[in-house]
C-alpha cells in the first residue's frame, strides 16, 4: 500500500516537470496579459502594468507672431478697395477674408501697414523710411521662421544680410534727418544700437602677424638705442672744451 502511494507521487511530480519544460516561455504582451495563479490555486486577473504610457511633453509657447494682430474678418489687400466685396454673402466674404488667406498674403498686408506708418505721403514708395519698413517686415518673418526651423542656414544668411542693410539705412537717416530717424524707430518698434568704432575678427593669421610686427618693432628700437650709445662718445669728443674763467 505504501509502495503504491509513493509510486503515484513520483509519477505525478515527473508529469508536472515534463509539462513545465515543454511549455514555451511567454514574453511581451502575452506574458503581461496572461492570467496568473494566486496562492489559493484559483486563476486571477493579469498583473498590473506600470509605465505603459508616458505624458507628452508640452511645447513652450514662443513669442507672438507679427501677424497675430491682423483680424481674420478683414479682406485681403487685393479686394479691400473693391466695393462689390463688401455687399456679397458670408461665404464669399469668408473666401476673400484673411481667415482662408495664405501666409504670403497676410505678410503683404502687414508690410503695407508698416509702410503706412512711416511713409511721407500716399505716393511714397521709395524713401528711406519705406525701405526700412519693408526690411523690418522681412526680418521679423525670418525670425519667426528660424524659431521653428533653426537649422535653415540659407534663410539665416538672408536675415543677417537684411539686418545689415537696415543698419546702413538707419545710420544714413540718423545723420541726415534725426527727427525722421526717431519717428521710424518709435513707430516700427526698432532699437538702434551704435556700431563699434573699429572691429576686426581676430584670426590666427592676424594674431601671428601682429606678434611678428611687435617683435620687429622692439628689435628696431633696440638697434636704434645701441647706435645712440655708440655715437654719444664721438659727439662728446667733437665738442670744443669750454674755457675756465
Amino acid at each position: 500500500m505504501m509502495a503504491n502511494i509513493a509510486l503515484r507521487t513520483i509519477l505525478r511530480s515527473s508529469v508536472v516537470a515534463l509539462r513545465g519544460s515543454a511549455a514555451p516561455p511567454r514574453t511581451g504582451c502575452s506574458a503581461l496579459l496572461s492570467p496568473h495563479k494566486v496562492s489559493g490555486g484559483s486563476v486571477g486577473p493579469p498583473a498590473a502594468v506600470r509605465h505603459y504610457a508616458r505624458l507628452s511633453k508640452r511645447k513652450e509657447a514662443g513669442p507672438e507672431s507679427q501677424l497675430a494682430d491682423l483680424p481674420p474678418t478683414s479682406l485681403k489687400m487685393d479686394y479691400a478697395a473693391v466695393p462689390l466685396a463688401q455687399t456679397t454673402d458670408d461665404v464669399v466674404k469668408r473666401l476673400l477674408s484673411l481667415e482662408l488667406a495664405s501666409h504670403s498674403e497676410k505678410l503683404a498686408l502687414k508690410r503695407e501697414q508698416l509702410i503706412a506708418k512711416v511713409q511721407r505721403d500716399e505716393g511714397d514708395r521709395n524713401s528711406v523710411e519705406v525701405r526700412v519698413a519693408i526690411l523690418t517686415a522681412r526680418i521679423r518673418n525670418f525670425q519667426e521662421h528660424l524659431l521653428k526651423h533653426h537649422k535653415d542656414k540659407a534663410n539665416k544668411r538672408r536675415m543677417l544680410m537684411a539686418i545689415d542693410k537696415r543698419k546702413k539705412l538707419l545710420k544714413a537717416l540718423r545723420l541726415e534727418r534725426y527727427e525722421a530717424f526717431e519717428k521710424v524707430c518709435q513707430r516700427l518698434g526698432i532699437s538702434y544700437t551704435f556700431p563699434p568704432e573699429y572691429y576686426r575678427r581676430a584670426t590666427r593669421r592676424w594674431l601671428a602677424k601682429k606678434a611678428f610686427c611687435l617683435k620687429v618693432f622692439k628689435e628696431v628700437q633696440k638697434q636704434k638705442a645701441e647706435q645712440k650709445l655708440k655715437l654719444r662718445p664721438s659727439a662728446e669728443a667733437a665738442q670744443p672744451p669750454t674755457a675756465n674763467r
